[in-house]
């Protein structure tokens, strides 16, 4: 009698060859999956298809529960799941991260998902409007100098075309980045002070904006699952530069239009002695037209 993993899955029964349980258990870069092994196994020669049909259990990693560990992105992983499923490929109206999807859909080996992720040609030999970013620079270096009996004016629009931003990217909208800061300020008699520490910058807006902007640098997880066309409060980056944040709305053409700001002071203790604790929260909108 087969006995079942009370932490990886049901077991596939006696009569099954794989050592594998029938619905897997995945940790895939902190984000917990379960499906069955035999979507784990649809497409024969992939990196998931000989992890779970050419090694034993015992020579996969896994975490402290016991679940199968992939140091992958988990949010796209899901993409690659829903792929496996029924080798479709389907992705949301927009989806700014096809060029990182294709990279993990090289990794994981899966060629004809690669080949529907990667940048499609048109009868005039232009690229349409599903190049991934990571794959304009390369387009512009080729299209700079024309072919011979090439169009020059084709050339150059081919050139615009890698260099400008794609439709969805230019859309307009609103992006709020706020920020919690305290800095304490000593007694009159001391001459220097703590500067300010930045506890959180969060980000409100429009999901797509958000993840245009900032790209990897978004940290999602207390809202993971909001759509691109929805807004959200709940995002914060993942470094604590304002600067930083700023740059990144410069480059992407927004520009500051409102700020606002708020301060409390407190004492550590009783003692009106002691240093002074401001604390401050700080509000910049930020507008592309």
């Amino acid at each position: 009698m087969a006995l079942a993993d009370p932490v990886c899955g049901i077991s596939n029964g006696a009569e099954s060859a794989s050592p594998f349980n029938e619905i897997v258990e995945l940790n895939v870069g902190g984000q917990v999956y379960l499906t069955r092994h035999t979507t784990l196994t649809a497409v024969p020669d992939s990196l998931l298809w000989h992890m779970f049909s050419k090694k034993t259990p015992k020579e996969l990693a896994r975490d402290s529960k016991g679940r199968y560990f992939l140091d992958r992105d988990g949010f796209l992983f899901r993409y690659i799941l829903d792929y496996l499923r029924d080798l479709n490929l389907v992705l949301p109206d927009y989806f700014p991260e096809k060029s990182r999807l294709l990279r993990e859909a090289e990794f994981f080996q899966l060629r004809d998902l690669s080949k529907l992720l990667s940048p499609k040609m048109s009868k005039d030999n232009s690229i349409t409007d599903e190049i991934c970013q990571s794959d304009s620079e390369e387009l512009s270096t080729q299209s700079a100098t024309p072919l011979v009996g090439q169009d020059p004016s084709r050339a150059l629009s081919a050139v615009s075309i890698a260099h400008s931003p794609s439709l969805e990217s230019k859309k307009s909208g609103y992006i709020t980045v706020g920020y919690r800061g305290s800095y304490t300020i000593g007694r009159d008699i001391q001459t220097d002070a703590k500067f300010r520490r930045v506890a959180r910058i969060t980000v409100c807006g429009k999901t797509s904006l958000a993840k245009e902007v900032f790209g990897d640098t978004l940290n999602e997880s207390r809202d993971p699952d909001r759509p691109p066309e929805r807004y959200t409060s709940r995002y914060y980056l993942k470094y604590n530069f304002l600067e930083q944040a700023f740059d990144k709305l410069s480059e992407f053409g927004f520009h500051m239009s409102a700020c606002s700001s708020t301060g409390t002071c407190a004492y550590f203790s009783n003692d009106p002695n002691e240093d002074k604790t401001w604390t401050s929260y700080t509000e910049y909108v930020f507008c592309r037209e």
